[in-house]
């Protein structure tokens, strides 16, 4: 029946105002926790990260966004306060409260909820350095979170945690929390420039602090069809990793990328538009990965990433 692009960016459209996109996702075995990282910066890590949240919340799952950038990025474009009198995940690293005291829901997305991030959270990194089992201060703040989230408001589906562009504490607070690394990847020149040196350290982190940590998803973003360039990247990305990368790639988008500054998310924004369809297929594929292990989601065993250039 909707047989047009027009006819279906309407039909989406209308499904997402009413909340009702398709048959829900199927739930995991367990939640899926996912950090999203790239030390590159503005490779769509936040817009990645807050609209994949929101597609898989419009299907049916419990997500948790944790915004772990100081810049509160995530935040705004989930449209959840931030100042310095909010309670943030600032005081959850460094004073100990507890996630549940945090946690927000998002206006508008039925199922998703946000720790926000504020710009106390710069100083976190240096706090951090002399504190008692520093890696671990998220793991544990998110293991007694899904238990009271559980009672509460039935199990969480979904965790994903947004890094700042960087590998310094923060960042390692969120690969010691994670099962599963989601690597946003620009379809654009050097794409792989310096991705060897967050595949090492999440080997590492496998290694010393967290087996069960696997890059188990790359999402291709910013992918601009006209241009040979962006295939080429897609091409060589795809060769690097493999089945992990997601089939959909996010196209270039315009509307993407004005939704944050109306505390949207593209999803809301204007649900009809390419980037939401790719986002909204992009989860879709996510909630249907079959890991290693056998089952939705199912934890990986760890294994050696593959080097990039």
């Amino acid at each position: 029946m909707f047989d047009t692009p027009l006819a279906r960016a309407a039909e989406v459209a209308v499904a997402v105002k009413h909340r009702r996109f398709g048959e829900d996702l199927p739930k995991p075995p367990r939640p899926r926790v996912l950090t999203v990282a790239n030390q590159k910066g503005g490779v769509g890590k936040t817009t990645s990260t807050v609209n994949l949240a929101a597609a898989l919340a419009l299907q049916g799952l419990e997500v948790l966004v944790i915004d772990l950038d100081p810049q509160g990025n995530a935040s705004t474009a989930l449209s959840v306060e931030h100042h310095a009198e909010i309670p943030s995940i600032y005081d959850v690293l460094i004073e100990g409260r507890p996630l549940v005291e945090v946690v927000v829901p998002v206006v508008d997305h039925d199922g998703l909820w946000c720790a926000p991030a504020t710009l106390d959270l710069a100083g976190a990194e240096i706090e951090l350095v002399s504190s008692v089992a520093r890696e671990h201060k998220l793991r544990k703040a998110v293991a007694a979170y899904i238990g009271v989230h559980e009672q509460a408001h039935g199990r969480l589906d979904y965790v994903l945690i947004d890094c700042p562009p960087s590998l310094g504490l923060l960042t390692l607070n969120a690969l010691v929390c994670a099962d599963e690394v989601l690597i946003p990847i620009q379809c654009e020149y050097y794409a792989l420039e310096g991705l060897g040196q967050l595949l090492r350290t999440v080997g590492l982190v496998t290694e010393e602090l967290n087996p069960t940590l696997h890059v188990s998803t790359i999402l291709l973003t910013m992918y601009d069809a006209r241009t040979r360039l962006a295939a080429q990247v897609a091409e060589e990305v795809r060769s690097h990793f493999g089945e992990r990368v997601l089939r959909t790639a996010i196209p270039r988008s315009v509307r993407v990328s004005e939704a944050p500054s109306y505390g949207q998310t593209v999803m809301t924004y204007d649900p009809g538009s390419s980037g939401a369809l790719s986002y909204l297929e992009a989860a879709r594929e996510l909630a249907r990965q079959v890991l290693p292990g056998g089952g939705y989601g199912s934890p990986a065993p760890a294994s050696a990433a593959p080097e990039a250039r």
